[in-house]
């Protein structure tokens, strides 16, 4: 893609970086490294157990998005605790972030949410939260409990939105709309608490442009940051029945790579980048496979924006 220079001095000083990773933010607000700990609450889903509809979205796993580097048949506290300990004896981490990930997170009513987040900052170098939920899963009340940590703790909501076009989320079975995101990302950001947003690359029948738009949209309303997933196929889901019959094309390793470039370079420098390589569990995953080499993905995003002269924000 054309580039045009600006002002933004490029690579970043400290890590040489392009863009602007969440590891680094962290890092330089806390003076240190800070490690995400994953959680898994026992929540579920309003599109999986039929409150909206049947099914869930048609890329989702029993699993519900979820790592599974943690049990639920352990305590919230006690997956704290272990994450605490397994990650200062294998990294010598001394600052973690308590991540609900699986599911809809703020999907129970609020006092009860309030005793599970508690319990996810119960030790004492936890220095964050962040809860992944869906638009539709939150409410005032819900959302005046999670600005009560942001005083102490760094606070993020982190939003599967997955793009901005109705069509594609009602082809995939989304249950919502864009304006509901629109609603919730305001109310949101009125109580100070951070918002990341989740896009998929590669949905079914969008162009490059599309997800551009998608992109282009999340720049103007500043969002805090962005976590970037590409499009892949588990078993047990809608999306292994589509691919199986030949329904859908997923993206190919080149492509995805050009296009999260791209994408990229349409967000302002200030917006964190969660992620742009590797998703789901590889044991089960059934394509792309590609996705496995997930440093190898990233470093050739790398490459390519040098090969460019560019970087984040740079079309921004």
């Amino acid at each position: 893609m054309q580039t045009q220079k600006n002002n933004i001095e490029f690579p970043r000083p400290e890590t040489k970086k392009r863009y602007y990773q969440f590891s680094e933010y962290l890092k330089n607000k806390f003076g240190k490294k800070v490690y995400k700990i994953t959680l898994d609450a026992g929540f579920s889903c309003p599109n999986r157990d039929g409150t909206i509809s049947s099914g869930g979205c048609i890329f989702c796993d029993d699993g519900g998005s979820f790592s599974r580097a943690h049990s639920n048949i352990l305590s919230v506290e006690q997956q704290v605790l272990t994450g605490v300990k397994t990650l200062s004896t294998r990294f010598k981490a001394q600052k973690f972030m308590s991540y609900f990930q699986a599911y809809s997170n703020t999907y129970k009513p609020a006092e009860e949410l309030k005793q599970i987040y508690d319990a996810a900052l119960c030790h004492d170098d936890v220095v964050g939260l962040s809860i992944g939920t869906r638009p539709d899963c939150v409410d005032e009340r819900k959302l005046d409990l999670i600005a009560s940590y942001t005083n102490k703790y760094e606070t993020w909501v982190e939003y599967g939105l997955q793009s901005i076009h109705d069509k594609t989320l009602k082809l995939i079975n989304r249950g919502h709309d864009f304006e509901t995101f629109l609603k919730a990302y305001k109310q949101t950001k009125e109580r100070g608490i951070k918002v990341g947003v989740h896009v998929i690359l590669g949905l079914p029948e969008e162009t490059p442009e599309d997800m551009y738009q998608t992109i282009k949209t999340l720049a103007q309303l500043n969002v805090d940051g962005v976590k970037f997933h590409c499009l892949c196929v588990f078993p047990n889901t809608k999306l292994y029945d589509m691919y199986e019959q030949g329904q859908i094309k997923l993206l190919e390793e080149d492509e995805y790579i050009e296009i999260a470039c791209n994408c990229l370079e349409f967000l302002p420098s200030s917006t964190t980048i969660h992620r742009l390589g590797g998703n789901g569990l590889q044991a089960i995953k059934v394509a792309p496979k590609w996705l496995n080499k997930k440093f190898e993905i990233l470093n050739k995003i790398d490459r390519i924006l040098e090969s460019r002269n560019s970087f984040q924000g740079i079309n921004f």
